[in-house]
């Protein structure tokens, strides 16, 4: 159940990260609210996640899934330009992210 709060959170902070952009500093109302209520589920299913898999493993996760999920957002909804490098390093983030669940037994902890 661990990894399902851990992506509902990912989730949470992604929609909460999205409405961030789209809320122009906070001057559009609609998605300053998305991301009051976004960044508050994100934590409160990372606090769930907390009690099963250690800090290091899930933040290390959670950050750098939500690295993947937001570039890839903001190049499709916001026309933000990733280039290579950009992918490549974001590439890295998700092997190390593959490396952590597949061999580390700390994240099965």
């Amino acid at each position: 159940m661990a990894y399902v709060y851990l992506v509902l959170a990912v989730i949470a902070e992604t929609i909460g990260t999205s409405a961030l952009q789209a809320s122009q500093q906070f001057t559009r109302p609609l998605p300053s609210v998305l991301v009051v209520i976004g960044y508050g589920l994100a934590f409160w299913f990372l606090a769930h996640v907390l009690r099963t898999i250690p800090v290091g493993v899930a933040y290390a996760i959670w950050s750098g899934l939500g690295i993947l999920f937001i570039a890839v957002i903001g190049w499709l909804v916001f026309r933000q330009p990733l280039d290579l490098p950009a992918v490549i390093g974001m590439a890295l983030i998700l092997s190390g992210i593959v490396v952590i669940q597949v061999f580390s037994g700390t994240a099965a902890h």
